[in-house]
């Protein structure tokens, strides 16, 4: 099937939310920028307040409940991801850092993100660039150059939406140029992937060895 898969992920806990807001706003721009240049986008959200507590109970037993399942399947397929989080004492939700932790370190390489986070102040404008930025690094994803900030007094500022636009058409670019693809068709194995977070696709790691059987519980062969 032609087209992208977008997935947007927020972490608002409020009805309506300013942080699902900005990112219905972002994913709307993606899909009216791409159908322009014949590409059909499907957005598929994950509103984190509704599986708040599979993530927590993951977080404490590495026990994957099913909505979890799910979302983690759909970040596995995007093309792109939209990610939005509010702000709070200067730093993103704990919710959003949670879903994050819990993904297998593997699951997002390559793949393009935008970056948007929500806050009353504009003196938390730095978040995205300082904390959001390096965790998505960390994830060795590849974040659009814009970031995307909202607090109160931007949402009537026509420089919010040239933001959003240049965000989007980023976004979109990297979707098409189809470099998380090519990264994991030709690269993947050049990645270091930590034991068991590649989906049994590490198969360079000789389990026969006397460490791995150590690190098994077992003895070493004399």
């Amino acid at each position: 099937m032609s087209g992208f898969d977008l997935v947007v992920v927020t972490a608002g806990t409020g009805d309506p939310s300013s942080t699902r807001m900005l990112a219905d706003r972002v994913a709307q721009r993606v899909g009216a920028i791409a159908d322009k240049r014949g590409e059909p986008v499907r957005v598929r959200v994950i509103d984190l307040r509704e599986i708040a507590g599979e993530i927590t109970t993951a977080l404490v037993s590495q026990l994957t409940g099913p909505k979890l399942a799910k979302a983690v399947e759909a970040l596995g397929a995007a093309d792109g991801i939209v990610v939005s989080t509010p702000v709070y004492k200067a730093g993103p939700s704990g919710l959003f850092t949670s879903f994050f932790q819990v993904l297998d370190n593997d699951l997002l390489i390559a793949k393009p993100v935008v970056l948007a986070a929500t806050a009353g102040t504009a003196r938390h404008a730095l978040v995205v660039d300082e904390q959001l930025r390096s965790l998505f690094a960390y994830l060795r994803t590849t974040t659009v150059p814009t970031s995307l900030f909202a607090s109160t007094e931007d949402w009537g500022d026509p420089a919010l939406n040239k933001r959003v636009d240049r965000a989007a058409f980023e976004l979109v670019l990297l979707m098409e140029s189809g470099f998380a693809k090519q990264v994991r068709d030709e690269s993947w194995h050049s990645y270091q992937h930590e034991f068991g977070s590649a989906g049994g696709t590490e198969v360079d790691i000789d389990l026969d060895s006397d460490l791995m059987r150590l690190a098994a519980g077992g003895r070493p062969a004399l």
